[in-house]
């Protein structure tokens, strides 16, 4: 066993011996159930994503993931996907987190598996929450179930940071989002162009938005209110309006703005300290926050340290002068690609 650092998170990462149990199909199913929790990325939140595959024989009797926050768990789903209950007595059943013990909207997982008599569980991760954090899986064992837990841990963990960030670290996941011309500039002069620059095109535009349906809140600057009066809203793609957060420290926002006009609930902050929006933002129970400009308030999360990935769209022309995009200083690049001949970089903060 060793220990490693996930998102400054001490992980345990635990190597097995299989002897009955095969590597490569434990491998195999947990890249299903991960497959599978990737569909409930805008349903699930708060809740994790976690996708449960049964196998019987070598063959999948059954598989589900959770679809949405106070729905049936991924694997409540995947038991009811069976069609002849009497093969889950000889069946295993992989799932991409721990099941949970607690009643919480839905009754304990690990219970069910127990009912169900199902011998065998392979789990990705252990579920960092406090109410779970080991004791499904110490609940499974006490009832005679065989369970291994470390199969392809990482992306498990990978595929739940927001939700490991928020309780391990009590603050939501934050991503930065802004667009810039090639020679660094994030919006023009005003005075000098009578509006704003549109830097996306109409695909990358519905990509933003669709960014915006899977983050729990969306926050922008005094300025940019005063200057784009942004909506923040998710009208060009199917989810739900993130809650919306300024900052306005002088009452200067005028009543007519969108942010005041009821249509989605958001919050107005009169004091611009960043750890105490994250800490007020937590106590919201606010898992992911998307960051979209301008360019102080941006520089503001990155000089405090407190972001976690970045998105970049960088527009095929020029402004020669105006406001400077922001600048990060620990970052790392892990997904460059091309839309609509813009180039979309994607970093993530190195800890």
């Amino acid at each position: 066993m060793s220990i490693e650092h996930f998102y400054g998170i001490q992980v345990k990462i635990i190597n097995y011996q299989f002897v009955e149990w095969n590597m490569e199909y434990n491998v195999k199913y947990m890249r299903r159930c991960i497959q599978l929790a990737k569909c409930g990325a805008v349903g699930a939140p708060p809740n994790p994503m976690v996708g449960a595959v049964i196998v019987y024989d070598g063959k999948i009797i059954g598989e589900g993931y959770h679809r949405r926050c106070g729905g049936p768990h991924a694997e409540v789903n995947a038991i009811r996907s069976v069609r002849d209950e009497a093969l889950l007595k000889n069946s295993t059943i992989y799932v991409s987190l721990e099941p949970c013990s607690h009643y919480g909207k839905t009754p304990p997982c690990a219970d069910l598996i127990i009912e169900k008599q199902i011998p065998r569980v392979v789990v990705g991760c252990m579920d960092p929450f406090a109410k779970v954090n080991g004791q499904g899986i110490s609940k499974l064992r006490d009832a005679g179930v065989e369970v291994v837990v470390g199969v392809l841990e990482k992306d498990c963990l990978e595929l739940n940071r927001r939700f490991i960030t928020y309780h391990q670290q009590h603050r939501p996941w934050v991503t930065l989002k802004w667009a810039q011309s090639e020679d660094g500039f994030i919006d023009a002069e005003r005075e000098q162009v009578g509006g704003p620059v549109m830097f996306s095109s109409t695909f990358t535009q519905t990509l933003v938005h669709r960014m915006r349906a899977m983050h729990q809140a969306i926050m922008v600057g005094t300025r940019t209110v005063l200057m784009d009066n942004p909506t923040l809203t998710t009208r060009l793609w199917e989810g739900p309006n993130p809650l919306r957060i300024t900052i306005d420290r002088n009452g200067v926002l005028p009543e007519s703005v969108h942010l005041k006009d009821g249509r989605v609930p958001t919050v107005i902050y009169d004091n611009g300290d960043l750890k105490e929006i994250m800490d007020d933002l937590y106590q919201r129970g606010i898992q992911s926050l998307m960051v979209e400009g301008g360019a102080q308030l941006l520089q503001h999360f990155i000089d405090a340290g407190l972001w976690d990935e970045a998105r970049i769209e960088i527009a095929p022309f020029k402004l020669e002068n105006g406001i400077r995009a922001p600048k990060m200083k620990t970052e790392s690049l892990v997904a460059e690609v091309v839309c609509d001949s813009r180039k979309i970089l994607k970093y993530r903060r190195e800890m």
